[in-house]
């Protein structure tokens, strides 16, 4: 008999989920380019509402009836098939938990978020990672990977790290080849920095079928990374599983007040993604400049651009020169990426600083 509580074996082999750094190897704060936050931070209006919100004494509305109602009216979703978490995070891994356990396959594209295979690992799933299209999601890659025990299907929308991003018709081709007894979710976490003539359409998917969920968060663009506020929607069977397995009052009285103001703050919204996509391009472009370097920007629809290192100048030497400089970034070998690093789109004047940064240390690698 054990002389001490005993960890069970599938929670044992996990490695907790790593966020973005804020400081460097010393302790010295950088600026922060790491985890996708939103860099104008948050609107006037919306820090305001948190600031009145109600008596932090006092428990929050448990089903977030007001943000509910806020995000169908927007989205033209029914209220009843919304769920509000904390974070997407929550909402995902109850969607898991709820769909796959042991002996099942959860599946997802090899470079997808970092939290795909935890989500797996804690309800002792296996994590299956179908191989990608230059570091992008493949359809067929996906389908070809689906087995008689695929139970959940993981698709990152535009995709972390990567950013790359599925249209419409290859989600929709995604979804018809897979079993109905396959849970597709399609996580959205980037969505608001797409263009205004681009939709996956997985909301549209989650309307229609029993066998998608779509996620979204506030933390991005609405720039309430914070608050920890997210939310899904599906069918009513997906989502009385996901209530059943949420936390009770989930969402705090502040988060939901502040999710409420982000939503009404449209002009704020585009601004700020107006301003993203502006400076992405522009580093994009910079950095397009050292491709006889080896350094190799990656097309992106997100907040941050996957860089590739293929030449003298390593990865994980860029990692530490743009940290000796004032910079921290992502650098990824836990995803398999060594050679590469995600850099959160900060200000304009940030980024051409760090693509500056970047042409020197390429230059003094030669």
């Amino acid at each position: 008999m054990a002389d001490a509580p005993q960890m069970k074996p599938w929670i044992e082999g996990i490695e907790a989920y790593v966020p973005g750094k804020s400081t460097g190897a010393d302790g010295r704060p950088l600026i922060k380019l790491s985890a996708n936050e939103n860099p104008l931070g948050t609107s006037p209006a919306t820090l305001a509402a948190r600031a009145a919100a109600g008596s932090p004494a006092l428990y929050p509305d448990p089903d977030c009836v007001a943000l509910r109602n806020a995000i169908g009216a927007l989205h033209g979703i029914d209220p009843a098939r919304i769920v509000c978490g904390t974070g997407s995070g929550e909402l995902l891994h109850g969607a898991v938990q709820a769909f796959a356990g042991t002996g099942d396959e959860v599946l997802f594209s090899r470079y997808s978020f970092s939290l795909y295979p935890l989500l797996a690992q804690k309800v002792a799933a296996t994590p299956v990672m179908a191989a990608d299209a230059d570091y992008a999601a493949s359809v067929d890659a996906l389908l070809a990977n689906v087995s008689a025990t695929t139970r959940v299907v993981l698709l990152d929308n535009p995709n972390n790290p990567v950013g790359s991003w599925l249209p419409a018709p290859e989600v929709a081709r995604l979804h018809a080849a897979l079993p109905r007894d396959v849970l597709l979710i399609i996580d959205q976490a980037y969505a608001e920095f797409l263009g205004e003539d681009e939709d996956d359409g997985g909301l549209a998917l989650a309307a229609r079928h029993d066998n998608v969920l779509v996620s979204r968060t506030f933390s991005k663009a609405y720039g309430l990374a914070g608050e920890r506020v997210g939310w899904v929607t599906g069918a009513p069977a997906l989502i009385d599983a996901v209530n059943r397995l949420r936390g009770a009052f989930n969402v705090s009285v502040s988060g939901q007040a502040a999710a409420l103001a982000a939503l009404a703050d449209r002009a704020w919204l585009a601004e700020a993604c107006a301003a993203n996509a502006q400076a992405r391009e522009e580093f994009v472009v910079a950095l397009s400049a050292l491709g006889n370097r080896g350094v190799r920007p990656l097309p992106s629809k997100a907040n941050f651009v996957l860089v590739e290192f293929s030449g003298a100048l390593s990865g994980q030497a860029a990692y530490k020169g743009l940290a000796e400089r004032g910079f921290i970034t992502r650098w990824l070998p836990g995803q398999g990426l060594p050679h590469c690093l995600r850099i959160t789109i900060g200000t304009g004047p940030q980024m051409m600083e760090v693509a500056a940064i970047l042409r020197d240390l390429a230059e003094a690698a030669r």
